[in-house]
């Protein structure tokens, strides 16, 4: 609606057009992308339609153009607009259809629709540019994102990564987010430097092989026998994480600890950990969430026996299905 003039984000004043484009240049963005893009997008959409083959169900596709070049988005139930609307933002070096895996968000998209965004500078369909991970251009980028979508207001969720994205997002866009689901997220700790985090961590980056992206699931991801997935979709799982690792040159800066930050958040929030972590163990997580975002934190939920992979555990996904119903039955 808004083509000559529209508000800017940040600080509520009224740029034109011209002064839009000057603004985008002004984004610092590191690229990151396949290395034989022809070759290696064939296999990722490959991976795809085995995927749907295995759930027994499609994706609804959306490609926009956002400030940081095209954008990718899958879709469940999207053409539902009489239902509330869940935008999710995928782990670092994942793609948001991991969420789905085992048809992880079948359950869910009956009565939600979904938005499953890939975002920009990780290993999937959208363009491979990605800003400073420390200012607000990637809450920018995800109001984009809504605005393109024509979202009005949603609940948001994010796991690791996503999760900081999903407060960037809050800090950028709050009067739009209903409340932020955040799952092991990268943003309330460091990540942890003990040895065996590092060991499973590093183990297939500097060999490659199933084997080792096997150890690194099995050590770092999952905690079977608990949090596990169906011998398929792990292979599937495996199947991506090879992709991602041997094709993709990664440039994109790191999570971290966002600090006073999140002092600013004025969005409802839902904390989910696994008490297995150990890539961003919970209790610290846990004490900076309520450090910073006070009454804002409306639930910490510990899931035991569970790993960092928690997007992949059935019983955190069913807990975010539920606190939606609940919103609207209040």
């Amino acid at each position: 609606m808004m083509t000559i003039l529209e508000l800017n984000l940040t600080n509520g004043f009224i740029l034109t057009k011209m002064e839009r484009k000057l603004n985008k240049r002004k984004v610092k963005k590191n690229h990151s992308y396949f290395k034989d893009a022809a070759k290696d997008i064939q296999a990722f959409n490959s991976w795809v339609g085995k995927l749907e083959e295995t759930n027994g169900y499609g994706y609804d596709r959306y490609t926009i153009e956002t400030s940081l070049g095209r954008t990718q988005i899958y879709g469940l139930n999207t053409n539902r607009t009489d239902v509330e609307t869940l935008v999710v933002f995928p782990g670092f070096r994942t793609t948001s259809l991991i969420w789905d895996l085992d048809k992880g968000l079948n359950s869910l998209s009956k009565n939600v629709r979904i938005f499953l965004v890939e975002t920009n500078g990780q290993p999937n369909l959208s363009e491979g540019n990605s800003p400073s991970i420390k200012n607000l251009d990637y809450g920018k980028w995800g109001a984009e994102v809504f605005e393109k979508l024509n979202i009005e207001s949603a609940y948001i969720a994010g796991a690791s990564f996503g999760g900081l994205v999903c407060m960037k997002l809050s800090l950028v866009i709050p009067h739009k987010i209903k409340s932020a689901f955040l799952l092991n997220p990268g943003c309330f700790r460091m990540v942890s430097f003990g040895f065996k985090n590092m060991y499973y961590n590093l183990l297939p980056l500097v060999k490659t092989s199933r084997r080792n992206i096997q150890k690194f699931l099995d050590g770092v991801v999952f905690n079977k026998p608990n949090h596990t997935l169906s011998k398929e979709s792990e292979e599937l799982l495996i199947e991506y994480q090879l992709l991602a690792i041997s094709k993709y040159k990664d440039n994109t800066e790191k999570p971290y600890y966002m600090s006073n930050q999140l002092n600013e958040v004025s969005v409802d929030t839902y904390l989910l950990v696994g008490d297995k972590d150990i890539l961003l163990p919970h209790e610290k997580s846990i004490s900076n969430a309520k450090k910073h975002l006070g009454k804002k934190l409306k639930e910490v939920k510990i899931f035991e026996q569970v790993g960092h992979g928690i997007e992949c555990f059935k019983p955190s996904i069913d807990f975010i299905e539920t606190t939606i119903k609940e919103h609207n039955t209040t």
